[in-house]
């Protein structure tokens, strides 16, 4: 089985315009994720998608490998489809630029996910983290996920899921994290299927799967990943750097 990572880099961003070639320790973001991608040892290639030529000649210079995406793309799975598509490969992990504090543990949790389904029914894996604090189930930028008996999701939402009515009824509460991990096809057809009307109206691109009858297995892990979205988040993220040299 063999098994690559995906790390889908655009150069804008909204909220943090060119985050992903801030300085971060004497290297960019992307290379820092890069490098601990690598030093994961559970990829037979890790690659950097992009849409743009200063990432694509930052991480080439590197020593990484890039490629540049000869389409527009509004999300990670479309960018990451159109470079996989030709290739010899069963597995494919998305990995978010904007992380270069990667958690192993839970890469290799869904890697083992596809290693133990023998008869290939599950399509996709993500991870889920529960919280509890009530700011953050309230959070609409905190995409929650419900999930079936077997752990198979059932739905993503921006607003908190599930609703309890009944406070006699102790539920948990899922914080959806974006890493993915795909078997090829799943990703093909994705990239070959229409947007949904629920995917467009919550702008969560899990949706487009599952209305579309695709299985997604949800591991549940214990770390929240470390991303970094704002300026505030890259000096955080320099200061964890310091503690960790």
């Amino acid at each position: 089985m063999k098994i690559i990572a995906m790390i889908p880099a655009r150069y804008s961003a909204t909220r943090f315009p060119g985050k992903l070639m801030k300085d971060l320790g004497g290297k960019p973001v992307i290379v820092r994720t890069y490098e601990a991608t690598k030093k994961t040892m559970l990829f037979d290639e890790v690659y950097v998608v992009t849409d743009s030529e200063i990432i694509y000649e930052t991480v080439s210079k590197n020593g990484g490998k890039a490629i540049m995406s000869q389409k527009e793309h509004d999300c990670g799975s479309d960018r990451i489809a159109e470079a996989v598509e030709h290739m010899n490969v069963d597995i494919v992990i998305n990995v978010q630029g904007d992380e270069p504090f990667i958690d192993e543990v839970s890469l290799r949790k869904l890697i083992q996910v596809f290693g133990e389904d023998q008869n290939k029914g599950i399509d996709l894996a993500s991870l889920k983290v529960q919280i509890k604090n009530e700011e953050e189930i309230q959070n609409p930028n905190n995409v929650k996920v419900i999930v079936d008996q077997e752990d198979f999701a059932m739905y993503f939402s921006r607003s908190p899921i599930p609703f309890v009515r009944n406070k006699e009824i102790e539920v948990k509460h899922y914080k959806h994290i974006g890493v993915y991990a795909f078997r090829k096809q799943a990703l093909t057809d994705f990239y070959y299927t229409e947007k949904t009307p629920l995917e467009l109206a919550e702008s969560i691109e899990g949706i487009r799967y599952l209305e579309v009858g695709k299985r997604i297995k949800m591991v549940e892990t214990e770390s929240s990943v470390i991303g970094i979205d704002t300026p505030e988040d890259l000096e955080k993220a320099k200061e964890i750097l310091k503690r960790n040299a």
